[in-house]
């Protein structure tokens, strides 16, 4: 594992990188497209639209700049903290909001190749190394990319899925944004190890850091790790954030957050500041910049919360219908029922 943590920001001048201007602002853009959106859905939750959201105030640029990174035919496996990453990468803003009023994801027309949100914790690290394990057999280019928390790391599930892609290298990128909590529990509660990327030596596959708040360099280093994996070598990627709001929507940060925490300057501050001022100062963008780019967002937000409330609601019995697909792609007879009968299968084709 390198000791460095990967930097563009304050570091380098855009023509010192692989990126152009309009990259720098492709990425600026969608921060400011997926700030609006956590702001947005913050307060719809608070006025009961939607019954619970995690907000991610503060990880925009480490997620817009994962999302840059993947190529059209990458899977995403995102966690329920994912909006920005899902977002940038192409899914509809009202996709989301109707997964938070009790809609499946599944049922989007869209083409991105993105997994359902997983919200237990770290249970989509193991379904990526799988994805990625049958990339392998069916002889495709492709990688997964799997997102979670730096709490994820203390969950079985993360060590199987590093161990099962590391023995059978599976072209599979897991990105750890360590936001410094784990709902209440700091970093230091999690694990005594001195970072989350070191952990990848104990798997045989690479492990790296990067400064999370800034866009370009998880662009580049999170492109590199998926470059590698394609080539049969695993990476862990260790963006290093802060999460500046709670939880959830249930959760009062104030009573376990006491203070500044102790952690350097680049990290705790909003990386859509501190990203559009340095795009300022490269001479990329000007100050009519954001503000035109708010408006679009504004926008594209509104159609999304009209669509989600046009949508029809979902009958009551939907709850109950089957999850197993019999031959022939009817739902499979569910098990249950009064004194443990098999209720008989319905008589329709479940979508695809």
């Amino acid at each position: 594992m390198s000791d460095d943590v990967t930097r563009i920001v304050g570091e380098r001048d855009l023509d010192d990188t692989r990126f152009d201007a309009d990259d720098a602002r492709a990425a600026l853009r969608d921060i400011v497209r997926t700030r609006r959106f956590d702001e947005r859905a913050l307060a719809l939750q608070r006025r009961g639209w939607m019954s619970g959201y995690p907000p991610y105030e503060g990880q925009e640029a480490a997620q817009v700049g994962a999302a840059h990174a993947m190529r059209d035919d990458d899977h995403l496996f995102p966690t329920y903290r994912s909006n920005a990453l899902q977002i940038a990468r192409g899914v509809p803003m009202s996709d989301i909001l109707l997964f938070r009023r009790g809609f499946a994801e599944y049922h989007s027309d869209h083409d991105v190749p993105v997994f359902p949100q997983a919200v237990p914790i770290a249970s989509q690290i193991p379904h990526a190394a799988g994805a990625g394990m049958a990339a392998n057999y069916a002889d495709e280019d492709w990688a997964a990319l799997v997102c979670f928390g730096d709490g994820a790391t203390s969950e079985g599930d993360f060590h199987e899925g590093l161990n099962f892609a590391g023995v059978f290298d599976a072209p599979t990128v897991f990105f750890c944004e360590n936001n410094g909590w784990a709902i209440s529990l700091p970093r230091e509660r999690q694990t005594a190890s001195d970072s989350i990327a070191i952990k990848a030596d104990a798997y045989g596959i690479d492990g790296v850091q990067v400064d999370g708040n800034d866009p370009l360099a998880v662009r580049a280093v999170v492109a590199d790790a998926l470059a590698s994996a394609r080539d049969g070598e695993p990476v862990l990627v260790e963006a290093l954030t802060y999460r500046r709001g709670a939880h959830t929507t249930a959760d009062d940060p104030s009573q376990y957050r006491d203070g500044e925490p102790d952690l350097p300057e680049w990290r705790l501050r909003d990386p859509l500041d501190r990203f559009a001022e340095w795009c300022e100062a490269q001479g990329v963008v000007d100050g009519d910049f954001l503000e035109a780019a708010t408006e679009d967002a504004n926008e594209e937000l509104a159609d999304a919360v009209e669509t989600a409330e046009d949508a029809p609601p979902r009958a009551r019995g939907d709850v109950r219908l089957p999850v197993r697909v019999a031959p022939g792609g009817r739902p499979a007879p569910a098990r249950g029922g009064p004194a443990g009968r098999r209720r008989a299968p319905e008589t329709y084709e479940l979508e695809r």
